[in-house]
């Protein structure tokens, strides 16, 4: 539990994947990533993680690797889509982490955003590349 009692935590924005698979677009801030953004930016722009093989035993590995995640809270999981908030263990400052299956591509798309702050001092990035390793996940070179 942070010291700080959420001073550092922001409000949850309002979440949810279109039909389309369409993840929130960022704010302009350096805090974020999505697989969604223009490959050429590349402050924001993170590949998505490629399956290979049956896309519903990735999914499930990949959730429970999120879930064992240190500072991990599940806000939502459906079968196409995951919404978790992870809390630094000081401050206790939030940022959010979304995933949407595209089983048709083979890919899951990310979205990790920092609530608050202009700079995340790519904290970000790391979990999605930490996510992609321990979920045994490749990176989709884009096209």
């Amino acid at each position: 539990m942070s010291r700080y009692f959420g001073l550092f935590e922001g409000r949850r924005p309002a979440r949810s994947v279109n039909s389309g698979g369409r993840l929130a677009p960022l704010r302009s801030l350096p805090n974020a990533v999505s697989s969604q953004c223009d490959p050429r930016d590349s402050v924001h722009y993170i590949a998505p993680l490629q399956l290979r093989g049956e896309p519903d035993v990735h999914w499930a590995r990949l959730v429970g690797t999120v879930r064992e995640m240190p500072g991990c809270s599940v806000v939502e999981e459906r079968r196409d889509y995951f919404y978790a908030e992870f809390r630094s263990s000081f401050f206790g400052f939030v940022d959010d982490v979304e995933f949407a299956l595209d089983a048709e591509a083979g890919l899951i798309h990310v979205r990790s955003a920092a609530r608050l702050g202009r700079s995340d001092f790519g904290v970000n990035r790391r979990r999605v590349e930490s996510i992609r390793r321990s979920g045994g996940i490749s990176a989709q070179v884009p096209g």
